[in-house]
């Protein structure tokens, strides 16, 4: 468990729980918000706006994998983000909206970065919207370095993904 701090004061411990079906939900209204506010560039709300049955079907799915593991990020056991893994790739993680700015989201990553060390992996990647500055920002701060490997999203408009990478055997 991570301990977030904010302008507001100490704000609780930060850990995961495996996400269950009955989660999804709240997930998404967390997860919209957010996606709405940050990838507003990247997903015009007016042509592209948050395909929300689809990102729950995605989740869906993604529970019932076997090679995924889901989780809902906790601050003091209420719900305020989410994870998704699979193997040494962090497939989704993001807080609510108004964690932004707290540590929340820091926190989140240190928990999931744990979660993979623990696993014993040794470099873990992920992909992020080349058009999302401040998500860049964040990894970035946090360690994380582009590949110059990209991808694109499977959602419309198809937007570019880079890929990131971060050693896990430094501290």
């Amino acid at each position: 468990m991570t301990t977030t701090r904010s302008g507001r004061g100490v704000i609780g411990p930060v850990r995961l729980r495996p996400m269950r079906v009955e989660d999804v939900s709240a997930v998404l209204d967390i997860q919209e918000p957010g996606a709405v506010a940050g990838l507003g560039e990247v997903f015009p709300q007016d042509s592209h706006p948050f395909p929300r049955r689809d990102i729950r079907e995605r989740w869906l799915q993604e529970i019932a994998a076997a090679d995924i593991d889901c989780y809902v990020v906790l601050e003091d056991e209420a719900p305020v983000g989410f994870a998704a893994v699979r193997g040494a790739e962090i497939l989704h993680l993001g807080v609510a909206l108004d964690r932004w700015g707290s540590g929340t989201a820091q926190a989140a990553d240190d928990a999931v970065i744990s979660l993979l060390r623990s696993r014993g992996v040794r470099r873990a990647w992920l992909l992020v919207f080349t058009d999302n500055r401040r998500g860049l920002r964040f990894y970035q701060r946090l360690g994380w370095r582009p590949t110059g490997e990209r991808a694109r999203s499977a959602f419309p408009p198809y937007p570019e993904l880079l890929r990131y990478e971060r050693a896990l055997d430094d501290s």
